[in-house]
């Protein structure tokens, strides 16, 4: 009989309570075994004794732990804060509604939910971060939408409104239609536009009393209306 063959199933190690020390040193080790001098979030899920979500916690980042196992620095993350903030707010948009984690993928979502993990911590902080960042947010773009632009030789805002001003809209009109009530949080199927109240081709500003949602139906329709009535 063969005493030497490997389980066929082994306990993994204990996790909680592990110390910082631990976890650099786990680092370290995931480091030699792949003979590199850096370590991506990926490898060390992958050899790692932890996750790599852990480290990031206890050292505030992955640079962070990377630093202090004595590694190098990998690739920097292509994402500044506002590229995640800006993106949950074009998928609350879409949803009409506060998304969840699991939503947060494509094509709805052009960030993981991972990538929100690793830089804030958890999913629910990355949403109370967004809402500290929209709030503080709305009063400086209620000041720039009023902003004007030279167009032949006249003073106007821009014909389209920036995405704040858009979330700033549908937040007010709670992502519904104004004529006809739909949501896409009650229908899927359901697209929402920002419509000018006082059309922008007869001198009608983007600003936010001017500004109002409606679904792709009625905007069209309000649109089919315009024509014939000239």
């Amino acid at each position: 009989m063969e005493h030497n063959k490997k389980p066929l199933f082994e306990l993994k190690p204990w996790n909680r309570g592990i110390t910082d020390e631990e976890l650099i040193t786990d680092l370290k080790g995931v480091a030699n075994k792949l003979g590199k001098n850096t370590v991506s979030y990926q490898e060390y899920d992958s050899h790692g004794r932890c996750r790599s979500h852990t480290l990031e916690v206890r050292f505030n980042s992955w640079n962070n732990a990377l630093v202090k196992a004595g590694l190098e620095i990998g690739r920097k993350v292509g994402f500044t804060k506002e590229n995640l903030f800006e993106n949950i707010e074009e998928v609350w948009i879409k949803l009409g509604r506060q998304p969840h984690q699991d939503e947060m993928v494509r094509p709805l979502s052009t960030i993981s939910k991972g990538t929100y993990s690793r830089h804030f911590g958890t999913w629910r902080k990355a949403l109370e971060e967004f809402i500290d960042w929209v709030n503080d947010e709305e009063a400086y773009s209620k000041k720039t939408a009023n902003k004007t632009v030279r167009i032949k030789n006249s003073q106007r805002t821009p014909r389209n409104p920036s995405l704040r001003l858009k979330f700033i809209v549908m937040r007010r009109d709670r992502f519904s239609c104004n004529h006809c009530g739909r949501s896409p949080a009650r229908d899927v199927e359901v697209i929402l536009n920002i419509d000018h109240i006082i059309p922008w081709s007869k001198g009608g500003e983007t600003r936010l009393d001017n500004l109002q949602t409606l679904c792709q139906d009625c905007n069209l329709g309000k649109s089919n209306l315009r024509e014939k009535n000239g």
